[in-house]
This record gives structure tokens, sequence and C-alpha cells, in this order.
């Protein structure tokens, strides 16, 4: 069953335009609510009609989305996530990432990328566009070795990584 949805015009702060705190704390959000590897709640903070560029997939709508991040995580197991703010204007933050994952085999990835995201005066991303490379790694190169969830405040970021 899923997760009751909020209206569009639901408000999720922080609401642009975004100063460098604000900005940091809604990148923050996002890690958070990713790591919990939940689309039910991944998908609250979209727009209705939110826009995705994910690869080669293109979804629109929290439906699509939901969808999108079902089959992610059935294929991205044991994920760990870690975003960072890249910068920030207005409405758009640019966010850069690295993930680490294993799919079925135990062949382990870490996975970097950027994204640009979009969004409404009410806080909601309306646009998502995503550009992901993954790298074989051994289960040794492993640096996002936290219990699955939160990642700990106490954890290094991805500058902190040198990632």
């Amino acid at each position: 069953m899923s997760t009751p949805q909020p209206s569009s015009d639901a408000t999720r702060p922080p609401v642009p335009p975004f100063t460098r705190e604000t900005a940091t704390q809604k990148v923050r959000m996002a890690e958070d609510a990713w790591n919990t590897r939940d689309p039910d709640r991944v998908v609250q903070v979209y727009t209705p009609d939110t826009q995705w560029r994910n690869r080669a997939e293109f979804p629109v709508g929290r439906d699509q989305v939901r969808a999108f991040l079902q089959r992610k995580w059935a294929r991205e197991l044991d994920y760990r996530l870690i975003k960072e703010l890249w910068a920030f204007a207005g409405e758009r933050l640019a966010v850069r990432f690295a993930y680490e994952w294993h799919d079925d085999s135990g062949q382990w990835f870490r996975s970097y990328g950027n994204e640009n995201w979009e969004f409404t005066a009410q806080g909601l991303m309306q646009r998502r566009f995503a550009s992901i490379n993954d790298l074989p790694i051994r289960e040794a190169e492993r640096l996002f070795r936290w219990p699955l969830g939160r990642r700990p405040d106490e954890h290094p970021g991805l500058s902190d990584l040198k990632l």
C-alpha cells in the first residue's frame, strides 16, 4: 500500500530562494530520504508531474518515479549514498554524489554522479537531471560502511573522502 502523497500545494521546507545553509540542508534531507531506500517516502518530495532524466530513463510523475526507484533498489543492493552541494542559485541546486552498492552476484560498485534540481516555490522538486557513472570496486575498497539507513553525522562527506 502506498504512503499518502502530499497535495501539489504542500510545502516542503526549506523553500527557494536558497541560501548556502538552506541549500545544504535540502541536500542532506534528500540524501537521508534516499538512504531509506523507500520509494514511497522519496517520491513525496517531488511534484505530481516531476520530470527526471536518470541515465537512459526519463520518468515523469510520481508513479513512474516510484516504479523507477523500486527497480533501482531491487538491483542496487546494500545501497549507501552521500550527496554534496556543488552550487545554488534561486530555485536551483547542483549536487554531486557517490553511492556504493552491489549486484546479486556480489560485485561492488561505486557510482559517481551530478544532479541538477529545480524546485517550486513550495520546495517540491519539479525537475531532476542526473548523470551517473559506475566504477566496479572490490569489497575491500568500500568507503561507505555505516549500517544501512541514514549516514551518521560523524561519517566523512565526499570532499573529506576526496571523492
